[in-house]
């Protein structure tokens, strides 16, 4: 597990450019650094010791060294495939996953992404062919981000190694301001700085005599569903992949812990990776049991006979670190959870290097309890056709609430715009109100339209997860995995995230992942054969917090006024209509996810943008190094 970072060489660019790169993201490999430069590329590493750790220095290089490799993540099954490499020829040095990496390109180029299962990004620079290739893995667990305005080529495992470069034009991308408000994060290749892009999940890119293109070699889909599938027949199949999958995640020379919350899906990883050798593992709360999960997850840790250690946070911790998660998340990322999810990672990576985590399990078998509205909005436009359906929201609309009101307006909408993460934080017309200037606003249905229409014609549930998979997963929720535990030097390792599990997941119908009661009911019933029964029914929480109530307290709500009011407010937002949100959630109507996206939006941009704002910004986080 480690960072890197390179560039295509320039002659106005200084030698000691990669290694300040490096430097930016030291955190997320402090063990060992290294080098390598010629007269068209330069690369620098930065590792997190996990697999065999006396050797896999990288850069490494074929035996020819004609092609040099930098690599962050896992490769779970290079066992087999630097067997197969054997058998074709090639000598290993080492038994580190990046030497599989650096033959298996030289062997099969791009097709070698097709035989990994792991979580990845990595980077080859070809010198016989001066050309750069790039790959991310399966599903975005790894990050990889590249800069490219025409004249110069930067990557990298996080954005902010590139302030370091001489050329990087760093400009705000103001026109996915509104995509942002909408959706908390952005939904595509973009990012908040103007010609920098993601690497998408299953894609990979070769750079060659000043172009970049990009291709997808995996894409998650929905087309051999097995209606003939049961419950049961799925329940088992579940078990024999998650225990399967967990065994693979455990593969480590370092001890591994694992996460664990009050829910099934931490629950399962850890009750299974018990099953391999003791595990410890950690949970996050808070005082006030109210919102705290820990005597649950203290109590299924007992009943498994495993170490758990509880980690505590309060309101103060929450708030002081607010910016300096802004610098670590490169963009700006509104999950009140993140924060827990830090606190988590750090007191964790006091004990182990790695630490498995329950992610995922939502996406692939149907978790999320907005799933289950699919089934009445399917009958609905299965049986009163569109005219009607038009006709009915259009009278909804004029009348005064009345109970059933809101399912008949929606009933009348494409799921591409009536899905709830499509408009997750401010709807257009409040983003309308909120923005200083409404002429940027835009359609957050029109810009992810696309991702509905690729599975056109499939079931709204099935529609919902796809999206879900293709967004809210490795934009938002691995996003802040990787970067909360990479910034205190962990390793998360996610096992239902993983091209076997999903590769089943394509195949359940509805029936097996949700039914009118209860969300991913194979996944839970393949539980409850291995734990106790409260705790694989348990209902979902997803990492509770008391920050609407904090944004009362006065000593934090005097620091958001305080934001809101600053130049940075006044420049992107209608103050007035930022008050407004506060006091409407002073007096009980809760507008914490929208308030909260505006007020880490400006710790952002002044955690990144310093030199445009006036007010005090010193006491934010690497201020005099941005």
């Amino acid at each position: 597990m480690c960072g890197f970072v390179g560039y295509v060489n320039q002659k106005d660019v200084s030698e000691g450019t990669i290694n300040s790169m490096a430097d930016r993201i030291k955190h997320r490999g402090p063990d060992d650094e290294a080098y390598f430069s010629d007269d068209n590329v330069s690369m620098g590493f930065r590792r997190l010791s996990i697999i065999d750790l006396a050797h896999g220095r990288q850069p490494m290089f074929n035996a020819d060294q004609t092609k040099v490799l930098t690599f962050n993540g896992e490769i779970y099954n290079y066992k087999e495939i630097r067997e197969e490499l054997r058998d074709l020829g090639y000598e290993f040095k080492t038994d580190v996953d990046s030497e599989v990496l650096v033959y298996g390109y030289e062997e099969w180029g791009p097709a070698l992404l097709d035989k990994l299962r792991g979580m990845f990004a990595f980077v080859i620079y070809d010198k016989k062919n001066n050309e750069v290739f790039g790959a991310r893995d399966h599903f975005g667990i790894k990050p990889l981000y590249y800069y490219d305005d025409g004249d110069t080529f930067l990557w990298g495992s996080e954005i902010k190694a590139f302030l370091e470069h001489p050329n990087f034009n760093k400009e705000l991308n103001l026109r996915l301001l509104p995509i942002h408000l909408s959706f908390e994060f952005i939904p595509s290749r973009e990012t908040m700085f103007k010609h920098v892009y993601k690497l998408l999940p299953g894609q990979y890119f070769l750079h060659k005599n000043g172009k970049t293109e990009t291709h997808r070699y995996y894409k998650f889909n929905y087309d051999h569903i097995d209606e003939s599938q049961t419950i049961e027949g799925d329940a088992d199949k579940i078990g024999k992949l998650v225990d399967d999958s967990v065994k693979a995640h455990m593969i480590a020379d370092v001890e591994v812990g694992s996460f664990l919350s009050s829910g099934i899906d931490s629950s399962y990883v850890l009750n299974e990776a018990a099953k391999l050798k003791p595990i410890q593992s950690f949970s996050i709360g808070f005082h006030h049991s109210k919102y705290s999960e820990l005597a649950w997850s203290t109590e299924f840790a007992k009943t498994i006979n495993q170490k758990n250690t509880p980690i505590y946070m309060n309101g103060d911790d929450y708030f002081n670190f607010l910016p300096t998660m802004m610098y670590y998340m490169d963009e700006p990322l509104s999950n009140p959870a993140a924060i827990q999810l830090y606190y988590l990672s750090k007191d964790t990576s006091k004990h182990v290097k790695v630490a498995l985590s329950g992610e995922g399990a939502d996406e692939f078998f149907g978790g999320y309890n907005t799933y289950l509205e699919a089934i009445p909005f399917d009958r609905y436009q299965k049986y009163v056709p569109k005219p009607v359906r038009k006709g009915l929201a259009a009278v909804a609309k004029r009348l005064p609430r009345f109970h059933g009101k809101r399912f008949l307006v929606r009933g009348a909408q494409p799921l591409s715009e009536r899905y709830y993460r499509v408009n997750y934080v401010f709807n257009y017309d409040d983003r309308n109100k909120v923005l200083k200037d409404p002429s940027i606003n835009t359609d957050s249905g029109a810009y992810t339209k696309h991702i509905f229409d690729d599975v056109k014609g499939k079931d709204e549930m099935t529609q919902m997860e796809y999206f879900d998979i293709n967004t809210w997963l490795p934009f938002d929720i691995l996003h802040k995995a990787d970067r909360m535990s990479m910034c205190n030097s962990l390793e998360v390792r996610v096992p239902f995230v993983d091209k076997e599990v999903a590769k089943f997941a394509e195949t359940m119908p509805v029936k097996t992942r949700i039914t009118p009661d209860e969300t991913k009911i194979s996944l839970r019933t393949a539980a409850e054969r291995e734990m106790p029964k409260k705790t694989a029914l348990k209902e979902k929480l997803g990492f509770p917090s008391p920050i609407a109530s904090w944004i009362n307290d006065p000593k934090y709500h005097e620091r958001i006024v305080n934001a809101f009011h600053s130049d940075t407010g006044h420049k992107f937002f209608n103050v007035n209509e930022l008050d407004r949100l506060l006091k409407e959630h002073a007096e009980g109507k809760s507008n914490m996810q929208k308030i909260f996206t505006i007020y880490t939006f400006i710790l952002w941009y002044q955690v990144y943008f310093p030199e445009d704002t006036t007010e005090d910004t010193v006491s934010l986080v690497h201020r005099t190094k941005i």
